[in-house]
C-alpha cells in the first residue's frame, strides 16, 4: 500500500502533498504577508521579532544564515537588519512564486549580495554541509511532506555551535481560548482570504494543517531526534505558536 500523509484533514499519497502544497502558495503569493497581518492582526511581526532576537545575531563578525520556506523575505530582512555588514542571508523556498516577491523587496531595499533566494526542497538542500551559523524556518515545516527529513537536512547544513530555531503553529488546548480560536480559524479566515486573495480555499488548508501538526512536546522530540541537543518550546499568546530551539553540538 502507498504511503499516505494529511493535506489539511484530507488524506492523500505522500507523493502528492508537495505539488498540492505549491499550488496553494503560487495562488497566495503576492498577498501572503497581508493576509498574514490581517489574520493575526499584526501579531506575526512580534513573533518573528522575538525569533530573530533569539537568534543573537553578531554585529562586529560574520554570519551565515539560512532562512527556510522564508520566499517572501519577511524572516530574512529582519536578520540581515539584526546583523552587521558581514551578515548574509541565503532565503530558501521551494516555491519560484514565493522567492519571486522576496527578490523584487528585497532588490528595493538595496540589501545587494547579503541576500540570496533558492529554489531548492527543504527535504534534500543542495548546500554543504557545516556551512551556516543559524537555520530558521518560520510557518513553514507544517506544510513539508517529511518532516523528520527537513530536520535531518537542518542538522547538516549547520555548523558545530550552530543554532536552529523555528516559529509554528500548534493546535491551542488551552481551555475556552480554543473554541474561541478554532471558531476565528475556520469561520473568519478563508471568507478573509476568499475576500483578499479571491480564493479562500488555500486558507481553509493552511489552518487544517495547524490541527495535523504535532503537539509541542511530540515536535520537540522529532528536532531531538534529528539530532539536535538542548531544545526547548517557548510558547506564545496563549500557545498559538511556539518558537521551537535545538544546538548542533
Amino acid at each position: 500500500m502507498a504511503e499516505t500523509t494529511h493535506f489539511g484533514f484530507e488524506d492523500i499519497p505522500l507523493g502528492e502533498k508537495q505539488g498540492r502544497v505549491d499550488d496553494v502558495f503560487h495562488k497566495v503569493a503576492g498577498r501572503y504577508d497581508l493576509m498574514n497581518d490581517l489574520m493575526s492582526a499584526g501579531l506575526h511581526r512580534l513573533w518573528k521579532d522575538v525569533l530573530v532576537t533569539m537568534l543573537r545575531v553578531p554585529r562586529n563578525r560574520a554570519w551565515r544564515h539560512l532562512d527556510v520556506a522564508g520566499g517572501t523575505g519577511d524572516v530574512a530582512f529582519r536578520i540581515l537588519k539584526a546583523g552587521g555588514s558581514l551578515t548574509k542571508v541565503d532565503v530558501l523556498d521551494i516555491n519560484a512564486s514565493m522567492l519571486g516577491v522576496g527578490a523584487e523587496r528585497a532588490a528595493a531595499r538595496g540589501f545587494g549580495d547579503r541576500i540570496a533566494f533558492i529554489e531548492a526542497n527543504a527535504e534534500s538542500l543542495p548546500l554543504p554541509a557545516g556551512h551556516y551559523d543559524g537555520y530558521t524556518i518560520a510557518f513553514g515545516i507544517r506544510n513539508v511532506p517529511r518532516i523528520p527529513l527537513a530536520l535531518q537536512e537542518a542538522h547538516r547544513v549547520l555548523r558545530r555551535g550552530g543554532r536552529f530555531l523555528c516559529l509554528e503553529f500548534a493546535p491551542v488546548e488551552t481551555p475556552l481560548l480554543d473554541r474561541i480560536y478554532d471558531a476565528y480559524s475556520f469561520h473568519v479566515i478563508p471568507p478573509l482570504g476568499r475576500l483578499i486573495t479571491g480564493d479562500g480555499e488555500p486558507y481553509r488548508y493552511l489552518v487544517e494543517s495547524i490541527r495535523k501538526f504535532p503537539r509541542p512536546g511530540a515536535f520537540a522530540e522529532m528536532i531531538g531526534a534529528a539530532g539536535f541537543a538542548n531544545v526547548t518550546v517557548r510558547p506564545m499568546s496563549g500557545g498559538i505558536v511556539n518558537i521551537h530551539s535545538g544546538w548542533k553540538l
